[in-house]
């Protein structure tokens, strides 16, 4: 057990080390102002505060960690081995940067809660963050961080046995439509045929009479494809249904089609499901909740999983209107059109409420790769290499690969060539060395 001597214990300290020390690493860790009990504790021990007490590991502490609330925070970002670092701590400190106070900079999502340009869907975007701007998105430097600490402790305590974690991969299936043409009702196949024939889109028309009549496949029928795949993998996938009521912006088929409700039954058989939030669940917590309960009457179990439509989040509202449904995952933690790790981290990590200065119960899971992001590749070569970074820079930290594709991105349709393959490298990826 590692033992952190501090001059003030605070719900923002404990919540940092819990993630480096236990999440990362899989110390044991303990806290304590009383320097009597840091004297006499025999294990793994480090001080973090303004100056050491003696010749024992000291880590100088910055001050975010101590703090309430929000401030604007100067921030001067340096390279430092592999990688980068901020909030420079001295001469004297183990390590030259609090890693502490900036890992909780990168996984509250502070920044996001300070003034920042949004995009047309009210997004916090790539090019804000300070991730970005100083060339470390395609890191998890939180993990990086916390195994640079791992080295220290190691020189410091060499009998001690570090605990190992494996690389995992958790994959996520978003299906905002389960049909591209098939039961969508009578009126919406009209309109769709005469768009097709306004547009002459004969093509498209051709394949729609083709896929209502029995005749093809619907091209976002790839339920089959991705059941066999599960089926092939030690690990669960994550399959998030859209089952909000339709509107502009979600138009997936009702949920009162029996062949729907089906679908998602035969999924849940083979893989966890959740939903994907529809774009008015974000702002009212109503629609949400019969979202949630929509979703619990088809699985016969309690909802564990959601993902915001668009990937939007509005902090901290998104997330405490989830909380307060008891719902204990999230998947909408990444960027929709840029590779990397938004949180700095390939951890899944509990969400703190900077507002309420509290660790809560929901379980971020960040996603580091969303299929739309490959698409501004233009080869698949170039997809494949970029993906294969990606997946190195995690299992370098033995951390958690979380890839967010769509049914319709397994689909013949020619934007989504080569796709498939490239969801089967990841999977693969589990199991080389």
């Amino acid at each position: 057990m590692l033992l952190v001597y501090t001059h003030k214990i605070t719900p923002r300290f404990t919540y940092t080390f819990r993630h480096i020390c236990k999440r990362i690493l899989g110390i044991d860790v303990k806290f304590t102002s009383k320097i009597e009990d840091f004297i006499a504790h025999d294990s793994l021990k480090m001080s973090y505060t303004k100056q050491p007490l003696s010749n024992e590991l000291f880590v100088r502490s910055h001050n975010l960690l101590f703090e309430h609330g929000i401030s604007d925070l100067d921030i001067n970002v340096q390279s430092w081995d592999n990688t980068k670092g901020f909030f420079l701590t001295g001469e004297r400190s183990d390590l030259p940067f609090d890693i502490f106070a900036a890992s909780f900079y990168l996984l509250s999502r502070y920044e996001e809660y300070l003034p920042h340009v949004k995009d047309d869907f009210g997004r916090f975007m790539a090019k804000e963050s300070l991730a970005y701007k100083h060339r470390f998105l395609s890191q998890p430097v939180v993990d990086v961080w916390a195994y640079k600490l791992r080295d220290v402790l190691q020189d410091r305590f060499p009998e001690y046995d570090f605990p190992k974690r494996t690389y995992k991969i958790q994959p996520v299936i978003d299906v905002p439509m389960a049909y591209y043409y098939r039961k969508k009702g009578l009126l919406r196949t009209i309109g769709g045929t005469i768009t097709d024939i306004g547009r002459l889109k004969f093509k498209q028309l051709y394949q729609r009479y083709s896929v209502l009549m029995g005749f093809k496949r619907d091209p976002y029928d790839t339920f089959k494809w991705i059941i066999t795949k599960q089926k092939q993998c030690k690990f669960k996938f994550m399959v998030l249904f859209l089952i909000g009521d339709y509107s502009t912006y979600d138009k997936n088929i009702s949920i009162n089609k029996k062949e729907f409700v089906s679908l998602i039954k035969s999924v849940a058989d083979y893989c966890n499901v959740g939903i994907k939030a529809s774009y008015f669940a974000l702002q009212d917590i109503s629609i949400l909740k019969k979202e949630k309960l929509n979703m619990e009457a088809i699985i016969n179990r309690d909802l564990k999983a959601v993902r915001n439509s668009f990937s939007k989040l509005n902090l901290p509202q998104s997330y405490r209107n989830i909380i307060e449904l008891e719902i204990h995952q999230d998947y909408t933690m990444g960027y929709v059109d840029t590779l990397g790790f938004r949180a700095g981290t390939c951890t899944p990590f509990q969400y703190y409420d900077l507002d309420f200065e509290v660790q809560t119960p929901l379980q971020i899971n960040p996603y580091h790769c969303l299929d739309f992001g490959l698409l501004k590749y233009q080869s698949e070569l170039d997809k494949k290499e970029h993906l294969q970074k990606l997946i190195k820079e995690v299992k370098e930290v033995n951390g958690t690969f979380t890839p967010v594709f769509h049914n319709y991105t397994f689909s013949n349709l020619e934007r989504w060539e080569g796709f498939r393959s490239l969801f089967t490298l990841i999977l693969d990826s589990a199991d080389e060395g």
